[in-house]
């Protein structure tokens, strides 16, 4: 097991999904873990119980990150806290339907805001302390519907193409201050968020067609790599995208 003791991880939407199952491994792996949640208190605490017993500085903190005070408070809150922040991981991100042509302008906005802004308020807020500290790990959870796109959710497809651009972006400029920025791109993971679409076995059926390995992915095997991202292992590894998908993104 990778040792991450007496290093401090903030994860964004740690409340549940890739995010919950990263703030579990980074715990497992003896990190203090700050979660950043918007509205699910219930689960945040439920989460931050399982940290705690395993022995790992736990704590929640509200916000939106597509609020850039919002981002800036919990980061100062988690220094004031812990210290110092050593790892970010931006996975907050909300995923939707629409069809161009009879796109409400306010969806657009609200996925571009929440995925793409919400990303950058909190690397804006972090790389300062990270600066100071001469030291950090950045990264960021973009999408397979990044690079191939998602007919009926350009808007998410959009709002990851971004994120990929802008990780390579950074982690070029940041690398020099000893902070490394990368990207972990999942395919389809079994979450809330897409659970609806799994209810229905033609969908299903379709689905895992696409995917060579034959099954949707769990969040803890997207929370692997991203540890995987956030340690010594990954010291020359700079500005990746790495596809965590079973394969489908090779599918066309």
């Amino acid at each position: 097991m990778l040792d991450f003791s007496h290093q401090c991880a903030l994860i964004t939407g740690g409340s549940g999904g890739i995010g919950a199952a990263t703030a579990l491994l980074f715990a497992k792996a003896g990190a203090d873990v700050a979660i950043m949640y918007s509205n699910d208190k219930k689960s945040a605490d439920k989460v931050i119980g399982r940290i705690r017993s395993l022995g790992a500085g736990g704590y929640a903190f509200r916000g939106c990150v597509e609020n850039a005070p919002d981002s800036k408070r919990v980061v100062g809150e988690v220094v004031k806290k812990f210290g110092r922040i050593d790892i970010l991981v931006n996975s907050a991100g909300i995923w939707g339907k629409g069809r161009i042509g009879s796109f409400p302008e306010r969806e657009w906005e609200k996925t571009i805001a929440v995925n793409l802004t919400g990303t950058f308020n909190m690397c804006n807020a972090v790389v300062p302390v990270m600066k100071r500290q001469k030291y950090g790990r950045i990264v960021n959870v973009s999408s397979t519907a990044a690079q191939r796109g998602e007919a009926d959710h350009s808007h998410y497809a959009a709002s990851k193409g971004g994120i990929n651009a802008f990780t390579k972006s950074i982690a070029v400029e940041l690398i020099k201050y000893g902070i490394w920025v990368n990207c972990v791109a999942p395919g389809w993971v079994d979450t809330d968020m897409v659970s609806h679409v799994f209810k229905n076995p033609v969908n299903k059926k379709e689905i895992f067609s696409t995917i060579p390995r034959g099954r949707i992915g769990k969040p803890e095997e997207i929370a692997g790599p991203i540890l995987f991202l956030a340690s010594y292992l990954a010291d020359n590894v700079v500005g990746e995208i790495l596809n965590v998908n079973g394969g489908s993104v090779l599918c066309g």
